[in-house]
């Protein structure tokens, strides 16, 4: 079971090593996980950036939701586990390639991004896949965990019904949290801290809630506040 205050991982969406010391300098003690994505990627110091913030003994969410042919894949979650990563992500639409990847994945919990929280029924359908993203997030579930992936990236909305078809021990990490409730960006299918953890979400991920906030630390520490209430309930 995670540490109370791990189960915040702040979106670290920085396109500089600078900005992301900068961040992690602002927010100080509260916050202790860390997710780095493409933005850093494309700075040519993502690893370096992974490595000091292993050093500051903050763990690390690489969110680089590779999909590619199995043998590609598998070769890169080899390469990864040689990190101190604690999360990686990969798309969860395809069995080989979620089964590769396991293989691989050494202490790495590998989560399956199932439908992004970006996306509504609407999006589905454009994508030739007319049913409600609900349906789409447990089917892939199912076939992220017989692959052997340790669990998924999914909305709180659909936090319930994970946690209902696989039990505990299967990882549930919902991005698109809105403490405020919903703040008319590209996010869609949000929920706020309390209604993620209700429903059986075991990791948040929060970005502009806080990286927007006048005190960002101040946010952040509100957040863990709420996160203590829900586990001392």
């Amino acid at each position: 079971m995670p540490a109370v205050r791990d189960r915040l991982i702040f979106a670290l969406d920085v396109s500089t090593a600078a900005e992301a010391r900068a961040w992690v300098d602002r927010l100080g003690d509260s916050v202790s996980f860390y997710k780095i994505g493409m933005e850093l990627l494309t700075s040519g110091d993502y690893f370096r950036v992974l490595e000091e913030l292993a050093g500051r003994g903050k763990q690390v969410f690489v969110d680089l939701k590779f999909h590619d042919v199995p043998a590609t894949v598998g070769a890169t979650i080899r390469g990864l586990a040689r990190y101190p990563v604690s999360f990686c992500t990969i798309h969860g639409q395809h069995d080989g390639m979620m089964r590769a990847a396991s293989q691989e994945k050494g202490d790495i919990k590998l989560l399956a991004v199932t439908v992004l929280t970006s996306m509504d029924r609407s999006d589905l359908r454009q994508l030739g896949i007319d049913r409600e993203p609900s349906e789409v997030v447990l089917e892939r579930a199912a076939a992220a965990r017989a692959a052997g992936c340790d669990g998924v990236i999914a909305s709180g909305q659909e936090a319930a019904a994970l946690r209902q078809a696989n039990g505990p021990g299967f990882l549930i990490v919902c991005p698109g949290i809105r403490p405020a409730g919903p703040a008319g960006d590209d996010q869609k299918r949000t929920v706020d801290v309390p209604q993620a953890f209700a429903a059986g979400a075991d990791h948040i991920v929060v970005g502009r809630p806080i990286r927007q906030a006048a005190d960002p630390a101040a946010a952040a520490e509100a957040i863990q506040a709420q996160i203590a209430r829900v586990f001392a309930a």
